[in-house]
């Protein structure tokens, strides 16, 4: 069955399985992978992996710092929750999904916090029909992804998680501490986790609508920061594998355009960061300039050009598609866009062809 976004061990189960095939090395109770595999699964290596005689290359899927995989790996092997914390579109969610693929075998084990997330929710509840004529009983009980988690002896991921409110990211406190879960309404009901459980967590750092974690419910977590990527040719690279993988999801085969790809990456790092690679400072933007909007902003042009024009991603569609993003959440933003254009695009379209191009797209601002 053909999936717009397969799941981290559907996309990449070929390299899973050579992974486990050759994997000797130590592991925890109940994961799949050892840790150093499971690391090599996110930032790719140069050895392939053998499968059935078939070399498999391991690619990376993770740019960033590779010491901070390896440091949520150990904490996923220990007794501690693994909290990703970072500015929207830094890729914490992909993170989480390779961690749990590589350590579980499944990314789809998920609770997605909300506002209207409550402690049922997260922990269990109840099929009324059942529980009216029979009873509290198992049968009855509808079981949670972090009772699911806790049963099976594997990770529960928790999205989102500053966006429940706070008691019921509370219920979390007891089961991350002792690893067990009160079942009050069952005779003796009480749920161990089984080896191999524990909670990857995600959370924005400056997304509107979050909720404080107490101090109780920090205290059971490791905390990573994902920061967000300061090198233009890795970012370049990041957009063009993800622009890649999703037009092909789409149905659509066409060559990526490395030389758009850069201009776009470094668009968005020079707006994010408010500095331009000559040194001249920037105002930045409200809206998040992440990665994950710059490979949105990417896919959208390059399939605007495809459907209306049947020709490749023009730089018209670019400048068009990049204005939602920049004024999503203020239209104020917009001017610092047609001043990032007015003065740097257009000193750069002295001297470099795609960027005098580029600079001629100014009219699509207003």
């Amino acid at each position: 069955m053909e999936m717009l976004k397969p799941p981290a061990e559907t996309l990449y189960e070929v390299e899973l399985r050579a992974l486990r095939e050759e994997d000797q090395g130590k592991r925890p109770p109940n994961w799949l992978l050892s840790p150093a595999y499971v690391r090599d699964f996110i930032i790719g290596r140069d050895k392939p992996a053998l499968l059935n005689g078939e070399e498999i290359p391991i690619t990376r899927k993770f740019y960033g710092n590779d010491v901070l995989i390896e440091r949520a790996v150990v904490t996923l092997a220990g007794n501690r929750g693994l909290m990703l914390v970072g500015e929207p579109g830094t890729a914490k969610t992909m993170l989480s999904e390779l961690l749990t693929a590589a350590i579980s075998g499944t990314s789809l084990n998920t609770i997605q916090g909300t506002a209207g997330t409550t402690e049922d929710m997260i922990k269990y509840s109840w099929n009324y029909a059942m529980l009216l004529d029979k009873g509290p009983s198992e049968a009855a009980l509808v079981p949670s992804p972090l009772y699911n988690g806790m049963k099976k002896g594997i990770l529960t991921r928790f999205e989102e998680i500053t966006r429940c409110p706070a008691e019921a990211q509370d219920s979390l406190i007891s089961i991350l501490s002792d690893k067990v879960m009160s079942i009050p309404e069952l005779d003796g009901g009480v749920l161990f986790a089984q080896p191999g459980f524990n909670v990857i967590a995600t959370a924005n750092i400056r997304d509107k609508g979050v909720n404080e974690m107490s101090g109780a419910l920090k205290r059971r977590f490791n905390f990573e920061t994902i920061k967000p990527i300061h090198n233009v040719k890795m970012e370049a690279k990041i957009i063009e594998s993800q622009a890649r993988s999703l037009l092909l999801h789409s149905g659509i085969d066409i060559d990526i355009n490395p030389d758009v790809v850069e201009l776009l990456a470094t668009t968005f790092m020079e707006l994010r960061t408010g500095m331009t690679r000559e040194g001249y400072k920037l105002d930045t933007p409200q809206a998040s300039m992440s990665t994950a909007e710059a490979v949105s902003v990417y896919v959208q042009s390059a399939m605007t050009s495809y459907y209306y024009e049947d020709k490749a991603i023009g730089l018209d569609r670019l400048v068009q598609n990049m204005l939602g993003t920049i004024a999503k959440e203020n239209d104020k933003d917009l001017s610092i866009l047609k001043t990032y254009f007015s003065k740097v695009v257009k000193e750069r379209s002295r001297e470099e062809g795609m960027w005098k191009d580029y600079y001629e797209e100014r009219k699509w601002i207003g």
